[in-house]
């Protein structure tokens, strides 16, 4: 019951969608009615900012920070409960409940999550995505490498067989938010940070 009521919890808390009630808050719009569309941290730097990015970017990585840490807590430290919560709260981040399950694309909370979780994976991972982010401007190519770097260096770095399996699925499921993104990537039309077309 208790893993239960952390999976829902942590779904809440990924639900709680930062750059659309910032943008509410501060600009008095629906950020997925601009920009990009996607209620997330590199859309929320486009429409009001570099600060409002950062702080997006910061506030999605501790709602999962937050849900496994609760997993954590509940459970003892057991790890597939704290994948779990882990994953609802991508997904509620993805699909939030309390915006039309119309959220952000996930990277910024999986960030939060794995930090949590193989925080040496991700900040190798990190390392390589944030390069090619520099190099190319474009977030998106960044996020992928992230998610699709993680798992291998999970497995490379010998963690637990079900981290490798668990960091997969996040991956397809990032793969899966970025299908567009990746389509502009092929076509050579996707949007570069700090662009003015959108």
């Amino acid at each position: 019951m208790r893993i239960v009521l952390c999976i829902l919890l942590a779904y809440l808390i990924g639900s709680i969608s930062t750059s659309t009630l910032l943008t509410r808050w501060l600009a008095r719009i629906d950020i997925r009615d601009h920009g990009s569309g996607n209620a997330g941290a590199t859309n929320t730097l486009r429409v009001l900012g570099v600060k409002w990015g950062l702080f997006v970017l910061v506030v999605d990585a501790l709602k999962g920070v937050v849900a496994v840490e609760i997993a954590r807590i509940a459970t003892g430290g057991h790890l597939w409960p704290m994948y779990l919560a882990g994953l609802a709260a991508i997904v509620g981040h993805n699909w939030p409940v309390f915006f039309g399950f119309r959220g952000g694309k996930g990277i910024a909370t999986t960030i939060g999550v794995y930090l949590m979780l193989f925080p040496i994976p991700v900040v190798l991972a990190g390392i390589v995505a944030l390069i090619l982010i520099l190099v190319t401007r474009f977030v998106s190519l960044g996020a992928l490498i992230l998610v699709i770097l993680t798992p291998i260096l999970c497995g490379l770095l010998g963690h637990h067989w079900g981290a490798v399996v668990f960091t997969a699925i996040v991956a397809i499921l990032s793969i899966y938010r970025h299908q567009e993104n990746i389509v502009r990537l092929v076509q050579g039309k996707e949007h570069r940070i700090f662009s003015k077309r959108i």
